[in-house]
């Protein structure tokens, strides 16, 4: 083998690694963003999760991508170890189909005609439709489809060229020396674990394996060693994502790493022990790429045959492994989860991103209502739950904005875009929200501590106003949380009718202070609170103009204020005076 060969097995090697990223993202995309949801939302049985395990990663083409989602649904505590064993165990069977694709490239359909339907022509025609597809479609589904097929082909073809460049090594003895040393079991084993550990994935180590196959000097007392610590190997990048997780998602790595290195700790005695006894005479048989794609199977197969029964003793081995440890959230803060693995799983993130802005509303409404109720009765209890719970609000504001866009930075779909768009429109004013109530907060303790006193027309505006806040504050996080358009459009009359009443008010309050029946210092807390519920409205507003403007083609939040505003569409007035009806201010 000389120079020449060994930089046709590297190009060989970077083509095939290249080729089987390009494919399965594709088959990921053409399949949907539906499939990382399915697992994260999956709560069914064991053998559900074992089955969804070993379909997903069919799909994705690697154990160690799913196990390293799983591992980030057990860090953000929405799975149990004992839910994610029966996965990761499904995964490392799933990872083995790949095997049989690539061995497609070591048909041949023989000649003359014959060779229209060998795997070179179908390459071929994979590689011309796919450039098609990718290149002057415009339908979304064809391009990762042309992904797919691009993928497929330059795969097939870097197997080709490592095939070709390897093809010298079944004459050279000193490669059949060093290949024949793999027979040792221990050593096999610690050479494949080495290999694929290095590649970081199972699939890739395989088909450079079936590559050699092709020399035809590979027997089968040397592939299973290797694929034995093949299997171990893949456990590398699984234990990488558990860097920084909580313990629960190191308990659910290592579960990976535990169960492939039981399959190899019980497989390899049991079978070498039976051949010390039987002598199984395909033990020197020479390995085609099928049938290294059949072994990889069967022992993966059996490693999950095994140990499925025995998930809840793995979760035990995982958790004598990974000892409990204190586990605090974000500065002690009580926030829902943005799991970073799942940055390039946009679907997962979206619905992660989903949980925790709902939990932001849900808080900002809590501090606006601990704050209206301040104001009628303090209590320094009350008081520093507003702080806490504004703390939280921040937290959530930094980092969801954060999360967001990295998520945008991924392709997404047309319903991906519009709720991360409407996300990014809407965390700000929650945010703002609880900024205002703790404001309100602020001038409930300086009424209470100073002594303001109100007359009983202001207190009765600053009910009446207060209750309107209440409600439109209840409408728009109440049509954010069910995504309920219609609620969202009673939001903007209740708005204007608060603006309406804020900028009245502040004149009924002037006149008050120049006839002397409120005190002087009460007129910048009345002025402060109306200022607070007008900014309030103001937000509600955003946060439903959000939800409707973001259902058109075009999000433009000015034009359709402009439209509602100009043509005081029926429904708009009917809401109006209904409201004008129940938020009237006595005098």
């Amino acid at each position: 083998m000389n120079i020449s060969n060994i930089f046709e097995l590297i190009s060989g090697v970077a083509l095939f690694l290249f080729g089987m990223t390009l494919m399965g993202e594709g088959l990921k995309q053409v399949a949907g963003n539906k499939l990382e949801l399915i697992l994260y939302k999956l709560t069914g049985t064991p053998l559900k999760g074992l089955l969804f395990g070993a379909g997903i990663t069919t799909v994705i083409q690697s154990s160690s991508a799913t196990s390293v989602m799983v591992v980030g649904f057990v860090n953000s505590g929405i799975m149990k170890v004992r839910q994610a064993i029966p996965i990761v165990l499904g995964s490392i069977f799933g990872t083995s189909i790949t095997g049989w694709v690539i061995s497609l490239s070591g048909i041949n359909a023989g000649s003359g005609w014959l060779m229209l339907c060998s795997t070179d022509t179908f390459t071929c025609l994979a590689a011309l439709v796919g450039i098609y597809f990718r290149m002057f479609s415009k339908d979304r589904f064809k391009n990762h489809l042309g992904n797919v097929l691009l993928g497929f082909a330059v795969l097939m073809f870097g197997m080709s060229v490592m095939s070709g460049a390897v093809t010298p090594l079944n004459e050279n003895k000193q490669f059949i020396s060093i290949i024949t040393e793999f027979s040792n079991p221990l050593l096999g084993i610690l050479v494949g674990t080495i290999f694929a550990g290095i590649l970081q994935s199972a699939s890739s180590a395989v088909g450079i394996l079936q590559a050699l196959a092709m020399t035809g000097v590979v027997q089968f007392d040397m592939a299973l060693p290797l694929i034995m610590g093949i299997a171990i190997g893949s456990s590398v990048p699984v234990l990488l994502s558990a860097i920084g997780a909580t313990t629960d998602g190191k308990r659910t790595a290592w579960a990976y790493l535990v169960i492939n290195i039981l399959g190899v700790v019980i497989g390899a005695p049991v079978f070498y022990g039976l051949n010390a006894f039987l002598n199984f005479s395909f033990m020197m048989d020479t390995m085609t790429m099928t049938t290294i794609a059949a072994l990889n199977s069967i022992f993966r197969l059996a490693i999950v045959a095994v140990q499925y029964p025995l998930y809840k003793q793995l979760e035990t081995i995982s958790n004598w492994i990974i000892r409990a440890g204190d586990e605090n959230s974000v500065d002690n803060l009580p926030l829902k989860p943005l799991e970073e693995r799942f940055i390039n799983y946009p679907a997962l993130a979206i619905e992660q991103c989903l949980i925790a802005i709902n939990d932001m509303a849900i808080r900002a409404k809590e501090n606006l209502f601990l704050s209206l109720g301040l104001m009628n009765s303090f209590n320094q209890e009350s008081y520093e739950r507003v702080q806490f719970i504004e703390e939280i609000v921040d937290r959530y504001e930094d980092r969801l904005g954060t999360y967001l866009l990295k998520v945008t930075k991924n392709e997404l779909n047309d319903e991906q875009n519009e709720k991360t768009g409407k996300f990014l429109h809407t965390i700000t004013d929650f945010e703002r929200i609880s900024d205002h109530a703790v404001n309100l907060a602020e001038a409930a303790k300086e009424i209470y501590e100073k002594e303001v006193l109100f007359s009983a027309a202001a207190r009765n505006e600053l009910r009446v106003v207060g209750n309107a806040v209440a409600d439109i504050v209840t409408m728009a996080i109440g049509a954010f949380l069910d995504n309920d358009l219609q609620l969202a459009e009673k939001i903007e009359p209740l708005e204007a009718l608060i603006d309406n009443l804020c900028g009245e008010l502040k004149l009924h309050h002037v006149q008050r202070l120049k006839n002397g029946v409120c005190s002087f210092n009460s007129g910048f807390v009345f002025n402060d609170i109306m200022n607070d519920f007008e900014r309030i409205a103001d937000h509600c507003s955003n946060i439903a103009v959000a939800m409707i403007a973001l259902e058109s083609e075009t999000f433009d939040t000015h034009e359709y204020l402009d439209s509602v505003k100009r043509l005081k569409r029926e429904t708009y007035d009917k809401y109006f005076e209904a409201y004008s009806r129940k938020y009237v201010i006595e005098n």
